[in-house]
């Protein structure tokens, strides 16, 4: 991990306190991140990858604060987010955003979309009036959009131009990293490429770092640069993208890389499909050793015990398995 990345994530939790009696005292915690560390560059895009419910919106949204981490640290361009007061958060505020999975709730119906894209330089007091409007127009114009939508309400828009809009508002501070949770999930298949090809070429023109949150395999592999995988609150292998997707080593990650649907690749449809068995733990009471434990085909007994470490390995990948060499 460098000093000199753009984000590290050091041992970062978020741990939910159950709630008990009348006093609601904790009884318990849900570790939706259990001990998650990765560092990303300027102009990266890490793809996060898992099940629903491993804990990855959790992770985007404790990067930035809006959920409260339980511990680690958070270190962007060398600051830690986790120890900054209210107002000093705000401030680093200006440098990350965030692109949520439905464009329908992320904008206000009741506000013209011109306001809603402008409303971050309103509110941090950095231009009003004509300036404001025509700052409104230059990222309309970026995003694809014209400058007669301006005035418009969100019902008047589909919803991959609404995902434009959102997607402006993000670009109004000129941040440096935007955490892109499931931005394409919502959308119709038609129009998912457009949008992905947009925030490829943001980031070429802009120089913007992405997290990627997805459970969509073949949208990650299309946008990322370095692919981690999370099970059960924890990161359990990360490597380059076409590492990963060539030469899956953690019995999970090669689980779901059989499940991504290939039908032109003759290799991919002779390619026997891994079926996992059991449900995934609850993680109030994840199992102890390795988490996947109970559901990997090829556990052993001190995977029961022993919690494995995210290790690098000689093809240059990073996992979290006694059984990997």
């Amino acid at each position: 991990m460098s000093n000199k990345s753009l984000l590290n994530i050091d041992n970062l939790a978020v741990h939910f306190p159950i709630g008990d009696g009348l006093m609601r005292r904790a009884n318990g915690y849900v570790k939706a991140v259990d001990g998650v560390s990765f560092s990303l560059e300027k102009g990266e895009t890490l793809g996060l990858v898992g099940e629903s419910g491993c804990g990855k919106s959790t992770l985007g949204n404790a990067i930035l604060r809006l959920v409260e981490p339980s511990a680690g640290h958070i270190l962007f361009k060398g600051q830690d987010l986790a120890a900054l007061s209210p107002q000093a958060l705000r401030q680093a505020r200006f440098h990350m955003q965030m692109i949520f999975q439905d464009p329908y709730a992320s904008l206000n119906p009741r506000m013209s979309v011109g306001a809603s894209v402008g409303e971050p330089l309103l509110v941090h007091g950095l231009l009003k009036g004509e300036a404001l409007r025509d700052r409104v127009i230059s990222l309309f114009e970026r995003v694809g959009l014209g400058r007669e939508h301006i005035d418009r309400y969100p019902h008047q828009f589909s919803g991959g131009q609404r995902q434009r809009l959102v997607i402006a508002r993000a670009l109004a501070l000129n941040p440096s990293l935007i955490v892109c949770d499931e931005p394409v999930s919502a959308l119709d298949v038609s129009v998912r490429s457009q949008i992905l090809n947009l925030l490829v070429e943001l980031q070429r023109s802009m120089g913007l770092a992405y997290l990627l949150i997805s459970h969509d395999l073949s949208v990650v592999r299309h946008i990322s640069d370095r692919v981690a995988v999370m099970y059960l609150g924890r990161i359990v292998e990360m490597a380059d993208r076409d590492t990963l997707y060539r030469q899956p080593l953690h019995p999970y990650t090669r689980a779901l890389m059989s499940a991504i649907p290939d039908p032109v690749s003759r290799a991919r449809r002779n390619r026997q499909r891994i079926v996992l068995s059991g449900e995934v733990p609850s993680p109030s009471n994840p199992p102890a050793g390795c988490n996947f434990h109970s559901r990997c085909p090829i556990a052993k007994d001190q995977c029961t015990k022993i919690a494995p470490i995210l290790e690098l390995k000689s093809n240059g990948t990073q996992v979290a398995c006694h059984l990997v060499e």
